[in-house]
C-alpha cells in the first residue's frame, strides 16, 4: 500500500491511485483505494488537501467521507491473506452522482461487514473484498473508459455493481468475453438472457417495478384515463418507455404523448408546456432522475397542471423536493425506500444513516443493490467453494442470501430466459406533506416460493 507521511512523521490515509479529477485537471477515471491511517482525522485530512490543493471545499465532505469508509474497511481486513477486488462503474459526477457515491459507500460497508464475520471461507482460505470505483459519468463514452481500466489495468474478475444502461453495455461487451462476472442496476432488458451468462441484475428493473406500480396507482385513481410519458433520451429511457407504455395501456389508460430530453438539460419549460397542453390525467416521468423530475413538476405546476404524478425510478424525496418543492407533493415512486416502519432493522437504519450523512438524501433501491450484490457474491463463493467467476455464475441462482430487505435470491427465468434477476420487494412510496411514505410493499411470488 502507498502511504503519505505527515509533517509530524506519522502516516495518514493516502491514495493508492490519483485523487478524483476536479475542474482544471485531467478527467481520468479515479480510483479511491486508500491505505490505512494512524493519524486521522484532522491533521491527515487537512494535509491531503494541502498536498493536492485540488479538492474543492464544496465536495471535500463527500470525498473524505468515502475515504474514511474505505480506510475503515481496509482496517477490518488489512491483514487478510487474500483480497478480491470488486470493480464498480458508477456516476460519481453529474446528475446521477448521488446514486454512485452512495452505491460505492454501500459496497465498502458490505465488504466491512463480511470481514467482521471472518471473511469468505473457500477451500480453507479466507478472502475479503476491496471495492474499486470509477466515474462513468452516466454515458457510454466514459463507461467504455471505465471498462478498459477495470478489466485491463485492475484486472478485476468481479464487477460488484454498474449503473446506467449505456455505460453498462460498454462494460458488458468486455466482461462477457473475458469471463468476468458483472452485477448491474441497469434497467435494460436487452442486457439479460442466456446470451449473457455472466451478467446479474442487482435491483428491480422496469419488468419488476412498472406493472405493479402502475396497477397500484390506477387502482387508487380509477379516474385516470390518459397519461403523458417523459424519459431521458438514452438507452435507459428508451427501454423504460417501451415497458411503461405497455403497462399503462394494459391498465386501460391511453398514452397521449411520449417525449424525450437529453441528460444534463436544465430548462424543462418547453417540454412541460407540451405535456400540460394535452391535459393528461397523469404524468409519468419513468426513468428521469429525481432532480430532473422535480424541475418538470415545478414547470407543470406553474402552468396549472395538477394531475397524478409518477416516477418509476423515483429513488427518494431529497432531490425531488430540492428542485420541485411543493410541486412534487403526492408523487408516486417505485425505487425509493423509507424506514419509518417499526419493522425496520438495525442494519437498514445503519446503512440509511451512513448514506444520508454522505449524500444528504435517504438510501434508495439503486444504491442498496451494491450492498446486496456483495452479500450474494460471498454466499455463492462459499456454496461453490470457488473464487472462479464461472463457478460463481453457475451457483448464484442456487443460493439464498441475507440482503438489505431480508432473505433474497436470484430468479426471473420465466421473464428473461435465465435466472439472473435479484428477487426483492417492490416498495411503492409517495410524497405526503414533504415526507416519503410507504404505501404498498409487493413481494415477488417467486421469492415467496423460494423461502417457504
Amino acid at each position: 500500500m502507498d502511504y503519505l507521511r505527515t509533517a509530524s512523521g506519522k502516516f495518514i490515509c493516502s491514495p493508492a491511485e490519483p485523487f478524483p479529477p476536479v475542474d482544471g485537471e485531467d478527467s481520468t477515471p479515479w480510483n479511491i483505494g486508500f491505505s490505512l491511517v494512524d493519524d486521522l482525522p484532522g491533521r491527515g485530512l487537512n494535509e491531503i488537501t494541502k498536498t493536492r490543493g485540488l479538492i474543492m471545499s464544496a465536495i471535500n465532505k463527500i470525498y473524505f467521507a468515502v475515504a474514511l469508509s474505505v480506510c475503515s474497511s481496509a482496517s477490518m481486513y488489512g491483514h487478510a491473506a487474500d483480497v478480491i477486488k470488486l470493480g464498480l462503474s458508477v456516476p460519481l459526477s453529474g446528475a446521477g452522482a448521488n446514486w454512485g457515491i452512495g452505491a460505492n459507500w454501500l459496497c465498502q460497508q458490505a465488504a466491512s461487514d463480511i470481514a467482521a464475520k471472518g471473511g469468505v471461507n473457500v477451500a480453507g482460505r479466507n478472502y475479503n473484498f476491496e471495492c474499486v470505483a470509477y466515474d462513468n459519468k452516466y454515458n457510454a463514452a466514459d463507461g467504455a473508459k471505465v471498462a478498459q481500466t477495470l478489466l485491463t489495468k485492475d484486472k478485476v474478475k468481479f464487477i460488484s455493481g454498474s449503473l446506467g444502461t449505456a455505460p453498462v453495455r460498454a462494460l458488458q461487451s468486455l466482461s462477457e468475453r473475458r469471463g468476468v462476472l458483472m452485477f448491474t442496476t441497469a434497467w435494460g432488458a436487452s442486457i439479460k438472457g442466456p446470451k449473457f451468462p455472466m451478467t446479474f441484475t442487482q435491483m428491480n428493473t422496469p419488468n419488476e417495478i412498472v406493472y405493479p406500480l402502475v396497477g397500484f396507482v390506477k387502482e387508487r385513481h380509477p379516474a385516470i384515463k390518459t397519461v403523458a410519458l417523459l424519459n431521458p433520451n438514452d438507452a435507459t429511457g428508451q427501454e423504460t418507455e417501451a415497458i411503461a407504455r405497455k403497462a399503462w395501456e394494459a391498465a386501460g389508460v391511453k398514452v397521449v404523448a411520449s417525449d424525450w430530453y437529453e441528460r444534463g438539460t436544465s430548462e424543462f419549460q418547453p417540454v412541460a408546456a407540451k405535456m400540460a397542453a394535452l391535459k393528461p390525467d397523469a404524468v409519468d416521468l419513468c426513468s428521469s432522475t429525481p432532480a430532473d423530475s422535480g424541475q418538470v413538476f415545478k414547470e407543470l405546476k406553474s402552468l396549472g397542471w395538477d394531475g397524478v404524478k409518477v416516477i418509476e425510478v423515483g429513488t427518494g424525496a431529497g432531490g425531488l423536493l430540492a428542485t420541485g418543492g411543493e410541486a412534487a407533493e403526492n408523487t408516486y415512486m417505485g425505487a425509493a425506500v423509507t424506514l419509518e416502519s417499526v419493522n425496520s432493522t438495525p442494519l437498514q437504519h445503519r446503512l440509511e444513516e451512513g448514506v444520508k450523512s454522505l449524500t444528504g438524501e435517504s438510501i434508495n433501491a439503486v444504491q442498496i443493490g451494491f450492498y446486496d450484490s456483495v452479500m450474494a457474491l460471498a454466499a455463492a463463493m462459499e456454496r461453490a467453494q470457488s473464487v472462479e467467476p464461472g463457478d460463481i455464475a453457475k451457483t448464484l441462482p442456487e443460493v439464498t442470501f441475507e440482503s438489505f430487505y431480508g432473505t433474497s435470491a436470484f430468479g426471473g427465468k420465466s421473464t428473461y430466459g435465465s435466472p439472473q434477476q435479484v428477487l426483492v420487494p417492490v416498495v411503492v412510496t409517495q410524497l405526503q406533506q414533504g415526507k416519503l411514505i410507504e404505501v404498498s410493499r409487493i413481494q415477488p411470488e417467486e421469492l415467496i416460493k423460494r423461502v417457504q
